[in-house]
C-alpha cells in the first residue's frame, strides 16, 4: 500500500459533467497531494447549468463499500455530499464510525442545486438533532445555513460550521468559520471578492478542505487553504465549469 499520500474518502453523487460531485472532488484531491477514493450515493444526468434527473443508489451497496474501504485503506477524512436524506447520512457516519472513530468528517450539505433541483428531503431533518456530534464540520451556503437554523440543528454548535459566504447580500465572499464557540471571518483575496460563479464549487471548497486535514493542517488553516483553492478554481474559466490547478 502506498504511504507517500495520506487517504480521504469521497461519499457523494455523481455528475457526468466533471464539474461537481464525485468527480470534482477526486480531482481537487488529486491536484492537493491525497490519495482520493470514492463511493457513489447517486447517478444524476445534468450539466454544469441544468440537473435533470437523479438515481439513488441502494443504501445497502453505499453501506458496503465503505465498510470495505475504511477497513482496508487506513482514511484520515470523510467529505460526504449529496445523500437521499438523514436517515441515509445517520447510517453512513453509523458505518464510518463503527470502524474507526477518529475519522474527519466534513459533511457538505446538498439541500438543493443552483437550478433548484430539489436533493435532500428537508423532513427528516429533524432526525439530525443528535448525531451532529459526529461530524467535524459543515459547509452550507448562506441558504442552507439559514434551512438548518430554522430547523433548530445548529444551535448547540456540536460540531463546527463554515457558512460559506458566495449568496451573501452583504460582505460577499466572506465566510464565516464557528469554532469552538467562536466566529472566525476568512476574508476573500484581493481581487476575488466577486469571482464568477461555478458548478460544484460547494464540493471543490469541502474536498479540498478534507485534503488538507488529511495533510495535518488544524480547521481553521484547513478552511484558509482550502479558500485559497477555491479562489484559484472560480477565477480558472468564464465558463461554469473550472479548472484545478494549484
Amino acid at each position: 500500500m502506498q504511504t507517500e499520500r495520506p487517504f480521504v474518502m469521497s461519499i457523494a453523487g455523481y455528475d457526468p459533467s466533471g464539474g461537481a460531485g464525485l468527480l470534482a472532488d477526486i480531482k481537487t484531491m488529486e491536484q492537493l497531494k491525497v490519495m482520493g477514493l470514492g463511493i457513489c450515493t447517486a447517478i444524476t444526468l445534468q450539466t454544469e447549468s441544468q440537473c435533470l434527473s437523479l438515481e439513488w443508489q441502494p443504501l445497502g451497496e453505499i453501506l458496503k463499500s465503505i465498510d470495505v474501504l475504511v477497513k482496508k485503506y487506513p482514511i484520515q477524512t470523510v467529505k460526504i455530499g449529496v445523500v437521499k436524506d438523514a436517515m441515509m447520512l445517520i447510517e453512513i457516519l453509523k458505518t464510518i464510525k463503527s470502524n474507526k472513530s477518529n475519522i474527519k468528517i466534513i459533511w457538505d450539505p446538498v439541500l438543493k442545486s443552483t437550478s433548484e433541483f430539489a436533493f435532500f428531503d428537508l423532513n427528516s431533518l429533524s432526525l439530525l438533532k443528535n448525531i451532529l456530534h459526529q461530524i467535524d464540520l459543515i459547509t452550507p451556503n448562506y441558504h442552507e445555513y439559514n434551512i438548518l437554523k430554522e430547523n433548530e440543528l445548529l444551535d448547540q454548535q456540536q460540531c463546527s460550521v463554515l457558512i460559506k459566504g458566495g449568496h451573501r447580500d452583504d460582505q460577499l465572499g466572506v465566510d464565516i468559520l464557528k469554532e469552538n464557540g467562536s466566529e472566525i471571518s476568512l476574508e476573500p483575496g484581493e481581487g476575488n471578492s466577486e469571482c464568477l460563479p461555478k458548478h460544484g464549487s460547494g464540493c471543490v471548497l469541502s474536498s479540498a478542505i478534507a485534503s488538507w486535514l488529511a495533510r495535518g493542517e488544524n480547521l481553521e488553516t484547513a478552511c484558509k487553504k482550502g479558500k485559497h483553492y477555491i479562489e484559484q478554481f472560480l477565477k480558472s474559466s468564464p465558463s461554469l465549469l473550472g479548472f484545478h490547478s494549484t
